[in-house]
């Protein structure tokens, strides 16, 4: 093929795929709404692309840009003289090398490591424990707000606990957790604080100077011992580039890796990574450096002022609340009680209208929600976005609730996830009308009512045996 065609086969794919720009998909993207940003991150990907992290003797432009990024992130986020840091991958990244450098420092103290988090905490934590061996103990957060509880946080710390993680924010509910609270209870305990603010902390530190109430969540926090922010989030930069900074240098050794025993070269890796390539490293360096401290200032500006636009609006929408009380740039919008519409169909109603909604299912006392992540471009059509989902809602209601029949909430009950058949689990996604060989369905509502109504095992089994499906190599 031409390089035309190639070029041409790539953008008619692409066609598909949701908006990355003009704020209309409200999660998964982050965009400043400033075309030249965008333009300048893909330029100095290119630059660098080709530049192997791998080994910075080779290549010390990379150690060069790195180090720049883990100096200008600490300086905004708390930091001292004796703060250090890596750039990983993305947050999830970040949070699984603070559990594994928790976990090495503590080897010769425990054999049976465990973290204590939050029931709100991102599930990269749970990925982590899941992958390096570790028990992840789960604490119940305030019914209400959705706050990390310090008491019960303390309470579950013991012997074998190596790390203690908080929220800054949480991306369910937007809440930054009481992380001084919980960071003295784990330094009197001499255990490590991870501070997960892969979302906001880029961006609350500005809506601070703005004059915004943030709660104290950095370095500069007593007892915080690590913290990470992604800069392919509020930084605004492609992706993924993150970066894990802890409060000195002998933390972060954990996390380090070394193998000389073999006959190649002595293999060394600051991070899960050993090829590297240089291109989101440097389009991450380019665009923080192109916007500076002022630039990120008024992106903050513009992003607050969208989030305090739509969060009004939206409780001017007869049927819809946000839950608990969001102090960063995140919303969680749900029904009232008794409403008669159903959320899954607004998201489906907000898609037919060009904008794109996480619905999130019911866990604890969250009950179903849609996320809304609220960027710099959202600002200037707010009032735009608040017609459409006024619109999509009295449509959801016109249309009705999605019901789930009784018969398959009695299917579903009786499914084991440890033992599911290849025959359940076609029959399931027949009833889902998910079928892979025709593609995803237009509409997600009945999708989503039934996965609500699987518990919560069930319904991780059923959807990555429909990952499994999903990714099978075209045979044409």
């Amino acid at each position: 093929m031409s390089i035309d065609d190639v070029l041409a086969e790539l953008r008619a794919l692409r066609e598909s795929d949701l908006p990355t720009h003009g704020g209309r998909t409200l999660a998964y993207v982050y965009d400043s709404g400033l075309a030249e940003v965008g333009e300048l991150g893909q330029r100095a990907h290119a630059l660098a692309s080709s530049a192997n992290g791998l080994d910075p003797t080779a290549f010390p432009s990379l150690l060069r840009m790195e180090n720049d990024l883990v100096a200008t992130a600490a300086r905004l986020l708390g930091g001292d003289e004796r703060t250090v840091g890596s750039v990983t991958s993305g947050g999830t990244e970040s949070c699984m090398l603070a559990v594994l450098a928790a976990r090495e420092g503590a080897k010769q103290r425990t054999s049976t490591p465990n973290i204590v988090l939050p029931s709100t905490a991102h599930a990269a934590f749970r990925k982590a424990a899941h992958l390096f061996g570790l028990r992840a103990v789960h604490v119940a957060v305030d019914e209400k707000t959705f706050r990390a509880d310090p008491a019960a946080m303390a309470a579950a710390i013991d012997d074998d606990t190596v790390l203690v993680v908080a929220s800054a924010p949480s991306y369910a509910h937007g809440v930054v957790d009481p992380i001084p609270e919980i960071a003295a209870e784990a330094a009197r305990r001499g255990v490590r604080m991870h501070v997960d603010a892969c979302i906001g902390g880029w961006v609350l530190p500005y809506l601070r100077r703005l004059g915004d109430e943030v709660p104290p969540f950095d370095l500069a926090v007593e007892g915080v011992t690590s913290l990470s922010v992604d800069l392919h989030k509020y930084a605004y930069c492609p992706k993924g580039a993150s970066v894990l900074l802890h409060a000195d240098a002998q933390l972060r050794g954990g996390h380090y890796f070394a193998s000389a025993d073999w006959p190649g070269y002595t293999m060394l890796n600051t991070t899960l990574q050993s090829t590297r390539s240089g291109g989101p490293l440097a389009a991450a360096w380019a665009v923080v450096r192109y916007l500076g401290d002022d630039g990120y200032l008024r992106l903050a500006r513009d992003t607050r002022a969208a989030m305090e636009r739509i969060k009004t609006g939206i409780a001017d929408i007869e049927g819809l609340r946000v839950l608990g009380s969001p102090n960063a740039t995140l919303l969680a919008v749900t029904s009232e009680d008794g409403a008669d519409f159903d959320l899954f169909t607004v998201a489906d109603k907000m898609a037919r209208r060009g904008w794109y909604v996480q619905p999130q299912f019911g866990h604890g006392s969250s009950p179903v929600n849609l996320h809304l992540t609220i960027t710099a471009a959202n600002h200037g059509d707010e009032d735009g976005f608040l017609t459409d989902l006024a619109d999509a809602v009295a449509a959801a209601r016109e249309a009705g609730p999605v019901v789930v029949a009784e018969e398959m909430r009695t299917l579903i009950a009786a499914l084991d996830p440890d033992t599911l058949t290849a025959e359940q689990f076609e029959g399931l996604l027949r009833a889902a009308g998910l079928d892979v060989a025709g593609g995803l369905p237009d509409r997600m509502a009945q999708v989503n009512a039934l996965l609500e109504a699987a518990p919560a095992r069930l319904r991780e089994r059923v959807l990555l045996e429909f990952l499994g499906l999903l990714y099978r190599p075209h045979r044409g």
